[in-house]
């Protein structure tokens, strides 16, 4: 496999000299290095690259140049590689057009001139663009790949539930994949056993559950050890960040998640006002950090494993496991989160997972691309995810009960959604019915003000009407509130 390059452009021969030979010294092994004193050369080069099929994954570029300021090439550059992470080295005196940089051009980060010492002012930026550039990297495929029909419930479940677990994998669709076709041929299985998943020791499962995916992925479900100090039901972002300080204070911590680690956090295509990430980050990058640190401190991590009922005795907490494996530990930390409500129109179960989605369901964007689709709420999530499949979509429709998004979403939200010409907001309107043979083909709306009701065509279908807690396992007594979340801090002070 070729490896991915790291794209160096500088006018000035001495400080190209010296970054190019920092960043060899650090990247040689992983990446082809390659630079320029001259920025039209090197949109010359890129012509050339992307013809050839060769990958850049970064670019770092000199903002002062004769030919053109390094922001102009890294916008010109973005036309060929738009993954490629971006970075402008620039002196004190150019900060401005930097920052300005990074919402005019989605620059990804700028490094001052000296980066002397590079492991202190260089190494780490440049491991952190590359290390989330590769999360969402998919090279020449040799993994795990998916070959099944594009509407069909299990082929979705399957790919959300890799995607939620950062495992990468190669959707096939059956009917338009050649490739797909022949590997199903290849291995005689039949098309009523799709889908089947083929991995990369070239065994393959047809029309699997997931946590045999998951086994066969290399994902733990078995607990190494019969005590724990601290086991942390849910993987979301509070178990995460529970699991992270657990491991950090020397605690013998076990992370269990049913399905995939970020909870519904990790479903969103886009959090822009999380601290720390100014240019925000995805869901997924954010469960990718967390699994990291929290790993990076020895916790254990069990997933897709799912605690079937606590038992406490002696002092002692006991966990029993969907499988029926045992799990002690001296304390429990239960986040196990929220599961979306179902939406009341007619006809919503036939076709979810079949162009009917709770929550993001980015996996499923590509099948939208210039298709009319629509999504149901009025929250940041709603509103994330219509700006994310608005890049897909010819049309995203915002369906809201209320007259606009004021009182539900931020504003910042509220004016990216008005500055983006093919995401239209239906206020004071419903979905009462849904409709299609095998896969949703209608969605019947309603206007809550004049009662008129017309049906609309619709590829797809995205629903985020608000969430209740998954509590209704827990067989042991703990206090909940009216709606079934758990009491905690000044809360119990009424009991």
């Amino acid at each position: 496999m070729k490896k991915p390059i790291i794209f160096l452009v500088d006018d000035d021969p001495s400080v190209l000299k010296s970054v190019a030979r920092d960043v060899k010294s650090a990247y040689r092994k992983e990446y082809r290095i390659m630079s320029t004193q001259s920025a039209v050369e090197g949109l010359e080069y890129l012509k050339e690259l992307k013809t050839k099929g060769e990958t850049v994954a970064l670019f770092l570029s000199d903002q002062r140049m004769p030919e053109m300021l390094g922001v102009e090439f890294l916008e010109k550059a973005k036309e060929f590689y738009p993954e490629a992470k971006r970075i402008l080295l620039t002196a004190y005196s150019d900060t401005e057009a930097a920052i300005k940089a990074i919402n005019e051009v989605q620059l990804d980060y700028y490094l001052l001139k000296p980066w002397n010492p590079p492991e202190e002012k260089l190494y780490p930026v440049l491991n952190d663009q590359l290390d989330e550039w590769n999360s969402n990297y998919i090279p020449d495929f040799d993994g795990i790949k998916i070959v099944g029909y594009q509407w069909s419930p299990k082929s979705h479940e399957i790919k959300d539930f890799l995607a939620g677990n950062l495992v990468p994998y190669q959707w096939l669709d059956f009917e338009t994949s050649e490739k797909g076709q022949e590997l199903i041929e290849l291995n005689n299985i039949s098309s009523k056993d799709l889908p089947a998943v083929f991995f990369e020791d070239g065994s393959y499962l047809t029309n699997p559950e997931t946590k045999d995916v998951g086994a066969k992925s290399g994902m733990s479900v078995e607990a190494k050890q019969k005590m724990y100090d601290v086991a942390v039901v849910g993987a979301g972002p509070a178990g995460l960040a529970a699991g992270v300080y657990g491991g950090s204070e020397g605690l013998n911590t076990l992370l269990i998640e049913k399905r995939a680690p970020g909870g519904q956090a990790g479903t969103s295509s886009r959090i822009e006002n999380y601290l720390g990430f100014p240019n925000g980050l995805s869901g997924a990058d954010l469960s990718r950090r967390a699994i990291t640190q929290a790993t990076r401190f020895g916790i254990e991590f069990l997933s897709p494993q799912e605690v079937k009922s606590i038992e406490i005795k002696d002092h002692y907490k006991i966990l029993t496991l969907k499988d029926g494996a045992v799990v002690n530990a001296k304390a429990i930390i239960i986040t196990s989160g929220v599961d979306y409500r179902k939406h009341p129109a007619k006809r919503i179960d036939e076709f979810t997972g079949a162009g009917i989605y709770y929550g993001a369901a980015t996996t499923e964007a590509n099948a939208c691309q210039d298709q009319d689709i629509y999504i149901v709420g009025g929250g940041n999530s709603a509103g994330q995810a219509a700006m994310y499949l608005s890049k897909f979509a010819k049309n995203v429709y915002i369906v809201i009960r209320k007259p606009d998004l004021s009182s539900s979403m931020s504003q910042y939200l509220i004016d990216q959604i008005g500055g983006t010409s093919n995401i239209h907001v239906l206020g004071n309107t419903e979905i009462t019915e849904v409709s299609g043979e095998e896969k949703l083909q209608k969605v019947k709306l309603k206007n809550n003000q004049t009662e008129n009701e017309e049906r609309k065509d619709a590829a797809a279908l995205f629903i985020f009407i608000g969430a209740k807690p998954m509590t209704d396992w827990l067989d042991i007594e703990v206090i909940k509130d009216k709606r079934g979340f758990l009491e905690t801090g000044p809360a119990l002070i009424r009991y």
